[in-house]
C-alpha cells in the first residue's frame, strides 16, 4: 500500500490526548517500527491493523515504555513521556492490557485487583472501584477469590481489562483482547468496549479481527513492515479495496 495523505483531525482546534512524532523501535539488529506518527484525541477509539509482525504491539509498548523507542517523540496531553519509567507512564493516566493477558495466576481475581490499583492511595476509592469492575464484569464478581488461573480464557481477558481499569486511566492501551477467544465471548468484550468508551476512556485498540476492529473504531491506522501505510476515518478504511484484499479476507 501506498502511504495516504495525513487524516484531517477530529476537530482542529484541539490538541491530541497523545501524539506519536517519527517514532523507531529497533530490537537488536531489527527495525520493528520505522518513523511512524499518530495522534489520539481524547474520547476516541483507534484501531491499529496489519499483519502479524507489523509492529502494533511494538507500539504499544513503546507508548508504555516497556520497549525504549530508538528515535522520535511520544507526547501525552502535551508532556513528552520517551524517557520516564513505566509506572510514571501509568500514574499520569495510561493503562496497558496486553497482548496473553499477563495476570498473576496464582493470585486470586481480587489480588490481581488490587495490584492493578498500585500507583494509587486512596484506599477508600480502590475498593469503591473494585466493586465497579464487578459490576461490569459480573462473571469476576463470581470467582473474586478463585486463583486468576483457573478461569477460562475469556474470563482472564476480562482480569486483564479490568486490572487495567483499577489505575483510572484516560487513554487505554488494549492489545489483542480477542485473541483465542470463542465468538460469543468475543462479542461480549467488544461490548466492553464500547461501554469504556461511553465512559469517556480513550482507547488505542490492536487487533487481529481487523473488521471488528474497524467497527468499533473511530479512526484507524495500518501497519506493514513496521511503516503506517493508510490511515482514515474506520468507516472509509472498512470500504477501502487494499484493506478488503488485505485484511478483510
Amino acid at each position: 500500500m501506498e502511504r495516504s495523505a495525513p487524516n484531517l483531525k477530529p476537530m482542529e482546534n484541539s490538541l491530541p490526548l497523545l501524539e506519536i512524532k517519527q517514532l523507531s523501535v529497533n530490537y537488536g539488529g531489527i527495525q520493528a517500527l520505522q518513523a511512524i506518527d499518530l495522534e489520539i484525541y481524547a474520547g476516541e477509539v483507534i484501531t491499529l491493523i496489519g499483519a502479524n509482525g507489523a509492529g502494533k504491539s511494538t507500539t504499544l509498548r513503546a507508548i508504555s515504555r516497556i520497549v525504549a523507542p530508538r528515535s522520535g517523540q511520544i507526547f501525552y496531553n502535551g508532556q513528552l513521556i520517551n524517557r520516564l519509567p513505566a509506572h510514571q507512564i501509568v500514574q499520569m493516566g495510561i493503562a496497558h492490557s496486553p497482548e496473553g493477558r499477563r495476570i498473576l495466576a496464582r493470585q486470586t481475581v481480587l489480588d490481581n485487583l488490587i495490584l492493578g490499583a498500585y500507583s494509587r492511595t486512596d484506599r477508600l476509592g480502590i475498593k469503591s472501584d473494585i466493586e465497579a469492575q464487578f459490576l461490569t464484569f459480573p462473571r469476576l464478581a463470581e470467582r473474586r477469590h478463585q486463583a486468576a488461573g483457573t478461569l477460562s480464557g475469556g474470563e482472564q481477558q476480562m482480569l486483564a481489562i479490568a486490572r487495567a481499569l483499577m489505575s483510572r486511566p484516560k487513554l487505554l492501551l488494549l492489545d489483542e483482547p480477542s485473541l483465542g477467544l470463542a465468538p460469543a465471548i468475543v462479542r461480549e468484550i467488544f461490548t466492553i468496549i464500547q461501554t469504556l468508551r461511553a465512559t469517556g476512556v480513550t482507547i488505542l485498540l490492536v487487533e487481529q479481527n481487523a473488521n471488528l476492529a474497524l467497527q468499533s473504531a473511530d479512526r484507524g491506522y495500518v501497519l506493514e513492515a513496521g511503516r503506517i501505510t493508510l490511515q482514515g476515518q474506520a468507516a472509509t478504511l472498512l470500504r477501502d479495496e487494499r484493506v478488503k484484499q488485505a485484511y478483510l479476507g
